[in-house]
């Protein structure tokens, strides 16, 4: 199971557990990923998704699934999201 969001391409970071007495011992800062369902407004059908909850409110800040879909880079999408975002795209030019 892959721990990146679908959206941004957020993944686990790596860093340290400092103790008091100032041992390091490795650890991994996982994102905080969610199942979530989003509507598409241009193909008026919803999507299952695993994005980061940072990425929930970016996407609720533009202004939905679309809107993000539509300024997001294509290399930070997962082929799921790439789809979609290219099927959306053919409604726009299509209507």
């Amino acid at each position: 199971m892959s721990r990146v969001c679908e959206l941004t391409g957020k993944g686990p970071m790596v860093g340290n557990n400092v103790s008091h007495a100032k041992n390091r011992t490795k650890r991994r800062f996982l994102p905080n990923l969610q199942d979530v369902t989003l509507l598409s407004d241009a193909l008026g059908r919803s999507f299952k998704l695993k994005i980061s909850s940072s990425a929930l409110r970016s996407v609720d800040h533009r202004g939905g699934l679309d809107a993000f879909l539509a300024k997001a880079k294509d290399d930070e999408l997962s082929d799921k999201a790439l789809k979609i975002k290219k099927d959306i795209a053919k409604a726009a030019t299509a209507a």
